[in-house]
């Protein structure tokens, strides 16, 4: 049977790679270390999981609204508004199977065969294979740990050519934790406004894993306000990864072909979720606020421990819950048996030896870089960073 060519135009995610391959590990009976996978390891808060079981007890079982239930659109509407100071309409919304699926939806319904997409690296890895499956052509911004791996406007000008259609960003930002202060959006905002036919898509996934301040959102400058794509959801911020909620704040025309789109492929996301989302976006944030606390204590942590390891050359994360270290000190090097060639083979190296999963910088567009989550427990944190160091002092 012949596939179709679109299962050749992207990759499997790394970050699901690594953490099938950790998974293997201990069906085999290895204590592995997940340092790869970017989810909170705490429980969604008991308000959202009481006002899911009420939902399913009111038997709200049935197919809703492609775009979600009215309500659950307010709900985000209110959470702008009382965050961000972003007015939105419910008619702006859409709710989708998760913010990756929020992300398709918009790649989908802006990118045509050869548009160009803008993404300063290091990026989420999904973004690049999405705008590959829409036929579009991947234009990087490198950025530097010395620039706190952020763009400036000179750079984002000198990358706009005329068949630029999307600029993709995220802040704060997987992998690298680097979060764009309101004065540095607004110099940003000042190049797009001399081209209006680039859309912007603006991933705030990470909103409230912040640690230097409140969230700027790019969507906040007025002139940019009818071309910007906010993705957002529960995931992160709420300890609700497995719900499947994520959402788009958009112009009503892309808003429709959005909706258009998912109406096609999985219609509406979960109902009890939908219900649930009411009660995490409009009512007490507080428990988000407390991992942000706990994620603030382990980032401090991770540091430290980092420090003790000659060779990683660590920028210090701003928000999400990830450092991102240059490992390239490390390539060449070998332990008699394995030879370090590449970030890819430092990821496998540590696996196989130390029993750490982590994900290979060249998947966010940073070859030279790995990615370590700190959403695990201190203990957990401490005894893989012990692991590592073990492992990294056998390469010479």
């Amino acid at each position: 049977m012949q596939l179709s060519s679109l299962l050749d135009r992207f990759a499997e995610p790394e970050t699901l790679k690594m953490a099938k391959l950790g998974r293997e590990l201990r069906a085999q009976g290895i204590d592995v270390i997940d340092l790869s996978l970017g989810e909170p390891d705490f429980d969604t808060p008991q308000h959202i999981k009481d006002a899911a079981v009420k939902a399913i007890n009111d038997n709200w079982s049935h197919y809703t609204p492609v775009a979600g239930y009215l309500d659950a659109r307010e709900a985000v509407c209110t959470k702008l508004k009382r965050d961000n100071n972003l007015v939105y309409k419910p008619e702006e919304i859409v709710l989708s199977t998760g913010a990756k699926q929020s992300l398709a939806n918009a790649i989908l319904a802006l990118v045509d065969d050869g548009d160009e997409v803008i993404i300063p690296t290091p990026y989420w890895v999904t973004y690049s294979e999405l705008v590959k499956i829409a036929r579009g052509k991947v234009m990087e911004i490198r950025t530097t740990p010395e620039a706190k791996f952020k763009i400036n406007a000179a750079q984002l000008e000198a990358a706009i050519t005329p068949k630029t259609k999307v600029f993709l960003f995220s802040s704060p930002c997987n992998p690298s934790g680097a979060v764009y202060s309101k004065k540095e959006l607004e110099a940003l905002a000042e190049v797009f406004k001399k081209y209006p036919q680039i859309a912007i898509i603006s991933d705030e996934i990470y909103e409230y894993i912040n640690y230097v301040g409140a969230h700027e959102s790019i969507a906040q400058f007025e002139e940019l306000r009818d071309r910007v794509v906010i993705v957002n959801g529960l995931s992160k911020g709420f300890a609700m990864t497995g719900w499947r909620l994520g959402y788009t704040a958009a112009p009503i025309d892309i808003t429709k072909g959005m909706e258009k789109l998912q109406g096609q492929m999985t219609s509406a996301t979960n109902s009890i979720t939908q219900k649930a989302a009411v009660t995490a976006l409009t009512t007490d944030i507080t428990p988000s606020l407390e991992m942000t606390k706990e994620f603030t204590r382990r980032k401090k942590r991770v540091l430290e421990l980092v420090s003790e390891i000659e060779g990683l050359k660590v920028t210090e994360p701003d928000g999400a819950f990830y450092i991102f270290p240059d490992v390239s000190a490390f390539f060449g090097k070998t332990d008699g048996t394995t030879t370090i060639g590449n970030s890819a083979d430092f990821c496998m190296y540590l696996l196989n030896t130390a029993h750490v999963s982590s994900v290979m910088g060249a998947a966010f567009g940073e070859p030279n870089c790995v990615r370590f989550s700190f959403a695990n427990s201190i203990e957990n944190i401490e005894k893989g960073w012990a692991r590592i160091k073990d492992a990294l002092a056998k390469l010479k």
